[in-house]
């Protein structure tokens, strides 16, 4: 999920919003069903499976320069492309199978993005080998515990972070490409590195959110 959703801005926070009423409070860009689904479930929730790390990272850098429901509404058919984002499956893909992703219309037909989804297996192999696991590489930066973000509206969501920053550049020195620090900070937020909620989405309470930081006149950090 990118970081540049737009959204009307949340002014304040009058009282905590349930995830029990009919309509639970959201953020912005969770609007079509697929997207709903994938905020109320899966965005910002700790992720630690390598393979859905694989697949998560994969899908990102598929996003740029489109909108993150473009990729939700394909993301089984890349599955099935992509061997259920099997790493080392898709490490030893040669000519033929990047000939068979560039006719393949279920999935974005970028020769760039697919080069270097499957560039970024090989590179995403030698990680666990150097590091143990993906997992690892990536969480021990945090010390194992999200960052919790406190936005009272999407326009306050930075593009990046220095972290980020840091992340991308690390990730392209070991030979991964489509790992600009737009997109590393949304891999972020999508694998629950950071909580980017806005402090009125009952799922930013759900993953960690404390109220009691905020008040009624809440301000981002």
């Amino acid at each position: 999920m990118m970081s540049t959703h737009s959204s009307s801005a949340v002014p304040r926070l009058a009282s905590r919003p349930s995830a029990d009423t009919a309509t639970p409070v959201r953020c912005e860009w969770a609007r079509r069903a697929l997207d709903v689904a994938y905020h109320d479930t899966e965005w910002g929730v700790p992720l630690h499976d390598e393979r859905r790390l694989f697949e998560c990272l994969i899908l990102e850098g598929a996003q740029a320069g489109l909108s993150w429901s473009t990729i939700l509404a394909r993301r089984e058919h890349y599955r099935r492309a992509f061997d259920q984002f099997d790493v080392e499956q898709v490490a030893r893909y040669g000519a033929a199978d990047s000939a068979r992703l560039l006719s393949d219309a279920g999935i974005i037909r970028n020769r760039l993005k697919i080069a270097a989804a499957i560039g970024n297996a090989r590179a995403f192999l030698q990680v666990q080998a150097r590091w143990g696991s993906f997992d690892r590489f990536l969480w021990d930066r945090i010390d194992g515990r999200p960052i919790q973000g406190h936005r009272t509206s999407m326009i306050d969501v930075p593009l990046h972070t220095p972290l980020a920053v840091e992340l991308s550049r690390e990730l392209q020195a070991l030979g991964f490409r489509f790992v600009g620090p737009t997109i590393m900070y949304a891999f972020m937020q999508a694998i629950g590195m950071v909580n980017d909620h806005v402090c009125n989405c009952f799922r930013w309470f759900a993953l960690g959110g404390d109220p009691a930081r905020l008040g009624i006149h809440a301000e981002p950090t």
